[in-house]
């Protein structure tokens, strides 16, 4: 695994994944940056010295309390030593989210702590930002309303009625050859494009198996240059399907764990990006997980690990299948379509045939009957009919995130909602957004065909008004990269269909951005500095030391506009939040 990549905060490179090169728009975000990030980081530190001596301390002296919900009275405790530390240390401001945004939701442990944590804030003379209203991980909105998570079609799948009930007939051709591995010469197996390295990275496994005669082992990763231990298939889809992966896997020893993926892959477009989160050893384990084929009619299918450097990976039992409507959306931009196998009759919702719904919904549980579609009596669907299915469905990638649809006019009754409660709880003078990492959308009836810069730039300009409206006068923070082309405002980006571009001109001016992203990027603190905004460093994310942080600083004093740093841990380590501050110039005073 090259050294930049952290597997914890990152997405892989492109060439990590499938050996193939990576194409511009498809960036990685929160990695450090390759050499010549780290060429700007080192100048930025060798020239810290003249850029800091006698400089002011910076206005905006943050710390991003990360990691608690206050679901327990030992949270309180916790954040309040890290607000101390902050405090004791210049620091003016604590950035928090813990739940702000789904007050309607909270029990009142949840409200006597967090007064503690207010009173924590006061006594040591400590600001209470709230961060609040994400789109990207959509958990907050979702709370709300499970079906406003962004949409995938499924088009005109074809369904069978028996018995008073339709299902799925899916198109027995579509399918994994020779999954189970039964099927090989030696250390080679049938039906596959390649697995690395036959008989020395990758070995049919006849003793160690889950079932049938072998199973596939991978070990040996050093003897693969880049460490990979991989087996890829290629297969035939229909476009606009969903499609539901089933792989036993079993570990021992396996360096790094994270390392390893299933991948489906079209072009250089990953379609199905997902977290297992391995132990290192295991017995057999099932994965399961789901895609949408979009406009394809085929795709690449790999499981296996990617920059491997010790232990042992046995697959088994791999198969793929084409599945009904399994987490069935159900609001405006979503609706159900039931048409005749013809497409000359469309039925009607509640006289030919029951709502469909999924009556075990969750986007985090795909192993699993999808729901069937009940055929009302008296209506006009036969028994034997054959009918053309459409529905929407979410999906959850990486490690469980799911996206929100930004033009369901639901989600902004629910800021509005959350927003009079934030409003009358905290009264802040200062709010963050976090609507960073927006990987989905574009894909429903209420997003499709929507320029996706505008319509994110709309989102947060009615986040910002909605806000203002109950707290006026708020000063707004936001996560930078949606609206940074040299971050995540670009397009091919993950699942999203359109592109974020030209995002940073349709924001109110008077935003602050929270520049992030690894190793200090002096081209986003720039950018938004030339386009007229205020900008903030959020640095840190868990490093042994304040390297970047000081090069972040160097830079940051040479660019109008500049506002100041946020110490930014992704892991609780607060351990060199004193040093931070410090550094900042805050330490023995606060303004």
């Amino acid at each position: 695994m090259t050294p930049w990549f952290d597997p914890c905060l990152m997405r892989p490179r492109r060439d990590e994944l499938c050996g193939e090169p990576v194409p511009r728009g498809r960036r990685v975000e929160k990695l450090l940056r390759c050499r010549a990030a780290g060429l700007v980081a080192a100048l930025a530190v060798l020239a810290m010295p003249a850029l800091l001596q006698g400089a002011e301390p910076c206005p905006d002296r943050l710390v991003w309390v990360f990691g608690w919900n206050l679901s327990r009275d030992s949270d309180t405790a916790e954040i309040s030593r890290v607000l101390e530390t902050a405090s004791q240390h210049g620091l003016n401001g604590a950035v928090m989210s813990l739940g702000l945004d789904t007050l309607c939701k909270k029990r009142p442990d949840y409200f006597r702590r967090l007064e503690q944590v207010q009173a924590a804030c006061q006594r040591n003379e400590l600001e209470l930002i709230p961060a609040i209203f994400s789109v990207g991980y959509g958990g907050a909105a979702l709370a709300h309303n499970r079906y406003l998570a962004a949409g995938l079609p499924v088009v005109d799948a074809p369904f069978l009625v028996e018995g008073g009930k339709a299902r799925l007939v899916p198109d027995e051709s579509i399918g994994l050859v020779n999954g189970g591995f039964e099927d090989f010469s030696g250390n080679r197996l049938a039906g596959y494009r390649f697995h690395d390295q036959p008989g020395e990275v990758s070995f049919v496994d006849s003793q160690v198996k889950r079932e049938g005669r072998a199973a596939l082992r991978f070990e040996n990763f050093t003897a693969n240059q880049a460490g990979h231990g991989r087996v890829m298939q290629e297969v035939r889809l229909q476009p606009h399907r969903c499609y539901r992966i089933t792989l036993w896997v079993k570990t021992e020893g396996l360096e790094p764990a994270s390392g390893f993926k299933v991948q489906v892959l079209a072009g250089t477009r990953a379609l199905a990006p997902r977290s297992f989160n391995l132990e290192p050893t295991s017995d057999w384990r099932k994965l399961t997980m789901v895609f949408n084929s979009f406009d394809l009619d085929s795709v690449r299918l790999y499981a296996g690990m990617w920059g491997g450097r010790a232990g042992r990976l046995w697959l088994d039992d791999w198969s793929l299948e084409e599945i009904g409507p399994l987490n069935v959306l159900r609001r405006p931009g979503t609706p159900v379509a039931v048409r005749s196998e013809d497409g000359a009759v469309t039925y009607a919702e509640g006289s030919d045939f029951a709502p469909l719904e999924d009556p075990q919904y969750s986007p985090y549980r795909v192993d699993r009957p999808a729901p069937l579609l009940q055929i009302l009596p008296g209506g006009r669907i036969r028994d034997g009919q054959r009918l053309n299915v459409s529905w929407y469905h979410s999906l959850a990638i990486n490690d469980g995130q799911v996206t929100v649809c930004m033009a369901e006019p639901e989600l902004y009754e629910i800021f509005d909602h959350e927003a009079a409660l934030l409003a009358e709880r905290l009264r802040p003078r200062r709010v963050f957004l976090n609507m960073d990492e927006i990987r989905m959308g574009g894909t429903c009836q209420a997003c499709r065909g929507r320029n996706m810069g505008e319509l994110l730039g709309e989102c947060i300009t009615r986040q910002t008004e909605i806000l203002r409206r109950h707290m006026p006068g708020a000063e707004i923070y936001i996560w930078s990269d949606m609206l940074d082309p040299g971050h995540n405002a670009h397009g091919d980006y993950y699942l999203v269909e359109g592109d974020f571009t030209g995002s940073w001109d349709h924001v109110p001016k008077d935003l602050v951005m929270a520049v992030w992203g690894g190793a200090p990027r002096a081209e986003g603190l720039r950018f938004f500095s030339e386009k007229g905004f205020r900008t903030l460093a959020a640095c840190y994310y868990d490093a042994n030391d304040l390297d970047d942080v000081r090069a972040w600083l160097g830079i940051g004093r040479t660019i109008p506009k500049f506002q100041g740093m946020m110490y930014t841990p992704w892991q609780k380590k607060y351990g060199l939040l004193a040093e931070f501050g410090d550094l900042l110039g805050g330490r023995g005073g606060r303004p």
